[in-house]
């Protein structure tokens, strides 16, 4: 089972580093099995920053190259010969710094100062695939116009980082099946030298209309199923998830779907409790 650090904090907060973490849910019965890190962005962006082109000219000995100098928003501009066919001066854009990996595949380079066709290139204007965030090459990545230059990619993009543990759980741990159950284990055990208390998320703007639903459960087996529960849900617009619920899941190792797929599989992760989304429109019976 996949276990989040980042998750965990949601319902308990600690300042645990990861590796002593592993080491006392370990001790908890839960043992860890492997930790890795994981990036919503592969690689994290370190060493990419936001630049501003300045000047934008035409290789002298390149037809499909150009010469650009570009604001990183400290010291000089930074020459770098760019091959886009979209770039063009007064764009807010990527850049990947010397030191910066670009990740192709299985394979990885390191950006260094160069010389391309006799002319010195002190970095490079990224593509979405080239950055690692998409998989578009037709042209460089244009940003908003707001993008202030020098401001760390993985901070412009909200880059996330998390260490994602591998529990070896056991049949006898049902209870820890899930972050929250993880994280009342935890505070169980930290509170040998503090107090602490694992919470979940409060919801004030949940309502319930008190209508009848217009789909009805019938157990029609009552030793196989003793108990079911639904709830009918109006005005839901199927789309994709934000941002932060996308990345739990990949976090996990998971893929996002929709909104209404992915917040079932947040909540089995969360608290252990399976669910499943139906279209009240495609019941019949």
């Amino acid at each position: 089972m996949k276990i989040s650090y980042n998750w965990l904090r949601d319902y308990l907060p600690f300042d645990l580093d990861p590796a002593r973490l592993a080491e006392i849910l370990t001790d908890l019965g839960l043992e860890v099995e492997s930790m890795e890190t994981w990036e919503s962005v592969k690689g994290g962006l370190q060493n990419f920053v936001i630049g501003e082109v300045l000047t934008c000219v035409k290789h002298p000995n390149a037809d499909k190259l150009s010469l650009t100098t570009v604001s990183i928003g400290a010291g000089a501009p930074l020459k770098i010969v760019c091959g886009a066919p979209n770039v063009a001066a007064g764009q807010k854009v990527l850049v990947a710094l010397p030191g910066a990996k670009i990740f192709s595949g299985n394979e990885t380079f390191e950006i260094k100062k160069t010389k391309i066709r006799g002319e010195e290139s002190e970095g490079m204007i990224c593509a979405e695939d080239e950055a690692g965030m998409g998989t578009s090459h037709e042209g460089i990545m244009v940003l908003d116009q707001k993008a202030v230059p020098g401001t760390p990619a993985s901070e412009y993009f909200g880059v996330t980082i998390d260490t994602v543990y591998e529990i070896g759980l056991t049949p006898n741990r049902i209870d820890a099946a899930s972050h929250y159950g993880i994280a009342r284990d935890l505070a169980a055990r930290l509170s040998l030298s503090s107090p602490v208390k694992a919470g979940l998320p409060e919801l004030p703007h949940l309502s319930v209309s008190g209508t009848e639903p217009p789909v009805k459960v019938v157990i029609e087996n009552t030793e196989g199923c003793r108990r079911y529960a639904g709830w009918y849900i109006r005005g839901v617009k199927v789309g994709p998830s934000p941002a932060w619920l996308q990345n739990r899941l990949r976090a996990v190792g998971l893929n996002p779907i929709s909104n209404v797929v992915d917040i079932t599989n947040y909540v089995l992760y969360e608290t252990g409790q399976p669910l499943h989304a139906f279209d009240a429109d495609k019941i019949q019976g």
